[in-house]
């Protein structure tokens, strides 16, 4: 294997220092802290080092370039990434789970059977600038839009509305429908990644790309067209033509995760619609709900994008004040602020 049929490119070689150091490799699985790395001399079973997992460093994500040591299967470093797919941990807790590292076309994909939610492909797009990966649409199941009473035109100028600048897919992994766009979507040596729900068809779009049954497959329940996990571990394949492809675990989950510097940019570009319209509110910190003059709720924006975008806010705030340090402090004081006043003022008795 070439290192730049693996997607090696002058990003990551300008990492290499002038000392000498070991061999590098992409990881194309992971699994309970043991890496299947690839490398010119082939595949690798490596684990990380001592130092690399006591320094609180990047930690190897499949898709990562790595530094293995020259000697043994050992990873020392991990090379900082061109991009990166991630979302916040699932639940409570307030850390970043990356789903996929160096990415270059992230594959957005909706079954248009019960799973499609435009919603849904709103956050997801917002997930994918914000990983720096071009995102593309692929509606998926389109040889159910007859039966399903569907006008697949109609559905694809509306995604073609959440962000003009994407490119939007129909295809049929069940019948072959128009697969053959998706590779024409890379060149030899770029990577991209399925992601969505369970039972959209990410694997069995993969099975068909491959011409091959790699991945295992489940039909949906006929209830609510809902899937269950096949897919449960994050992998890279060698696609026919030259490219990489990663079919991600369905997500239940899209809790959003952003620049700490910039945490709201990527959800403004990815609602730019909005944005464009809120510079002519009357009032400059306009919330779009019930001020006079505001130029959002005054247009013809679809209420539920709206409602979706300022949940959106709300999720990156709460974020932002969790991982901010300077804000959790200034948030802690405006608090202390207020609860001292309730305290010096007590509710008179006016009985």
């Amino acid at each position: 294997m070439f290192l730049q049929e693996l997607g090696w490119t002058s990003f990551f070689e300008s990492q290499l220092t002038t000392t000498p150091s070991g061999p590098p490799g992409r990881v194309a699985s992971a699994n309970h802290g043991r890496f299947l790395v690839w490398t010119e001399i082939g595949e690798v079973d490596a684990s990380v080092s001592g130092v690399l997992r006591k320094s609180g460093a990047m930690w190897p994500a499949v898709g990562d370039w790595v530094i293995l040591r020259s000697d043994d299967a050992v990873i020392d470093r991990v090379l900082i990434r061109h991009t990166c797919v991630s979302r916040k941990q699932p639940e409570r807790e307030i850390r970043e789970q990356v789903l996929a590292a160096n990415i270059d076309v992230l594959f957005i994909v909706s079954g248009l059977d019960r799973d499609y939610n435009p919603r849904r492909i709103e956050r997801f797009l917002v997930m994918a600038n914000e990983s720096g990966a071009q995102p593309v649409v692929l509606l998926n199941k389109a040889d159910l839009a007859t039966q399903l009473g569907l006008d697949l035109a109609e559905i694809v100028a509306s995604v073609q509305q959440l962000s003009p600048t994407i490119t939007v897919l129909t295809i049929s992994a069940a019948s072959d429908h128009n697969l053959d766009a998706i590779p024409a979507q890379l060149a030899p040596g770029q990577t991209a990644a399925l992601i969505g729900s369970s039972g959209v068809g990410k694997s069995t779009i993969l099975n068909r790309l491959l011409g091959d049954e790699r991945q295992r497959t489940n039909a949906v329940r006929e209830s609510d067209n809902r899937g269950r996990h096949t897919t449960t571990t994050r992998q890279l394949f060698r696609m026919p033509g030259g490219w990489l492809l990663m079919d991600l675990p369905g997500l239940r989950e899209v809790q959003l995760w952003t620049n700490a510097e910039q945490p709201t940019e990527n959800l403004e570009a990815s609602f730019d619609d909005i944005q464009a319209l809120a510079e002519n509110c009357r009032f400059r910190d306009c919330t779009h709900s019930a001020e006079p003059g505001c130029a959002v709720t005054s247009a013809a924006i679809d209420p539920a994008r709206l409602a979706n975008f300022k949940k959106m806010q709300k999720e990156l705030a709460h974020l932002e004040r969790k991982t901010n340090p300077r804000l959790a402090k200034e948030t802690r004081a405006k608090w202390n602020a207020i609860e001292k006043s309730v305290r010096s003022h007590p509710k008179r008795d006016t009985s």
